[in-house]
């Protein structure tokens, strides 16, 4: 597949975060042509480009963009979801770090077309030189007439907001994520109402990630036609793919929506010398994991999930035949039980006893029973749990199960060492 950077174009640029590298690269012209059209026509273009929202749920932007009411006598908000916070997932970061101005551009279009005069970015409080770098580019654009006051002599008004969080995982789900940002404690609402009729201080909302906005400027500037001219029908334009783990060139990879594992690790190197692909997350430690028999699935919404993952937030890690899929399966399931908000039982408990239960199996303690005992808990939780977070914690222990259930079977029956101590277990009963 033919690459054509699109949210990465600027990157490699000197100063690329400023806004006259910006402004020298496009920068700008996608709001310059949007603010002459009817909001309406903006809807309608993002609708026809097919955009997907690239923070791993997939719904079409364009659509979400049309739920929001007009002449409701309510104040509309657009809310950036950057509290980019699953372990492997690291895109978001690195574009509001070299090119800030074109996530703020993308959120004064997406404004403009929803009505909305305040629109905020809610931004994962640990990272500290991306709180500065948005900072600054908002600066440049308030002083260049692109936020504010009757931008570009439009007579349209728009303020932006940069939020920090407190380094909560939960926050990453849109409604927790509305609750902090009102001063709540992060916990998911119930659904319905949804954001787009009762979101921020219960009114209209849109949320959308970052990547998701980046994406709207070359849409509205290109055109529809041209964005879906990248990628699979259905899940058109590129992505950054976050390579990380056991490959050579571990880093942000642009492609196409649908290119394939084995192209990304021609991109990336291939896996370090001397070992093999072993198992590989598509979208994230959330999304079930692949092995190295879907090296030819197309990374898109719609293949992944048919060749049973999910895209998610295409944070691809790489792992090989030195690696225990039983041990990270464990390290990613602690983080899932410290991350759980405790608002529901099934995930607040379920993830409690499934780390109780692998800690026993990785200490050489386990039976056979043990994993009917998690089989039998992610089942507890799964589709059972208030939000996302329950539904993603199973993800890795069912799938490495199913496709790697002798391992666990080692550890149980004692032919691979323990990998946990005694000690590791007190106190975890």
């Amino acid at each position: 597949m033919p690459l054509t950077p699109v949210l990465t174009k600027r990157w490699l640029s000197p100063r690329s975060w400023t806004l006259e590298t910006y402004e020298q690269l496009e920068g700008y012209q996608g709001l310059r042509k949007a603010l002459g059209m009817a909001p309406d026509d903006i809807i309608s273009v993002v609708k026809n480009s097919s955009l997907r929202g690239r923070g791993g749920a997939g719904f079409p932007t364009g659509m979400k963009w049309q739920f929001i009411p007009q002449n409701d006598g309510k104040p509309h908000y657009v809310v950036v979801n950057a509290d980019e916070g699953e372990p492997g997932t690291c895109r978001d970061t690195p574009l509001m770090m070299s090119d800030p101005h074109s996530l703020i551009e993308g959120i004064v279009i997406a404004s403009y077309a929803v009505r909305c005069n305040t629109a905020f970015i809610y931004l994962r409080g640990e990272l500290v030189h991306c709180l500065r770098r948005l900072q600054h580019a908002i600066r440049e654009a308030y002083q260049a007439g692109y936020l504010g006051k009757n931008i570009l002599g439009s007579g349209f008004d728009l303020d932006l907001v940069v939020h920090c969080g407190a380094g909560a995982y939960i926050c990453g789900e849109e409604t927790a994520l509305l609750d902090s940002l009102e001063g709540y404690r992060g916990q998911p609402r119930l659904k319905p109402p949804f954001p787009a009729t009762h979101g921020l201080y219960s009114s209209p909302t849109v949320v959308n990630n970052v990547g998701t906005l980046a994406s709207v400027p070359g849409i509205i500037l290109g055109g529809a036609e041209w964005f879906t001219s990248m990628g699979p029908e259905k899940s058109p334009g590129t992505s950054i793919f976050s390579l990380s783990g056991r490959i050579n060139r571990p880093g942000q990879y642009e492609a196409p929506m649908g290119t394939t594992l084995r192209e990304l690790l021609e991109m990336a190197g291939g896996i370090r010398e001397g070992h093999s692909l072993k198992f590989w997350t598509p979208g994230g430690s959330s999304t079930p994991l692949f092995t190295d028999e879907h090296l030819d699935v197309p990374l898109d919404f719609d293949s992944v999930a048919k060749a049973g993952s999910m895209n998610g937030t295409s944070a691809v890690q790489v792992f090989d035949d030195s690696d225990s899929v039983v041990y990270a399966v464990y390290k990613w399931t602690t983080f899932y039980a410290h991350e759980s908000c405790g608002k529901c039982t099934p995930c607040r408990e379920g993830t409690y006893w499934m780390v109780q239960v692998l800690r026993r199996i990785l200490a050489g303690q386990g039976t056979t029973e043990d994993l009917d005992t998690l089989l039998d808990t992610c089942d507890n939780i799964n589709g059972r749990s208030f939000c996302a977070l329950g539904d993603g914690a199973t993800s890795p222990i069912t799938s490495s199960l199913k496709y790697f259930r002798g391992e666990y079977e080692d550890y149980i029956a004692g032919r691979i060492p323990p990998r946990l101590r005694q000690a590791d277990l007190v106190g975890a009963h």
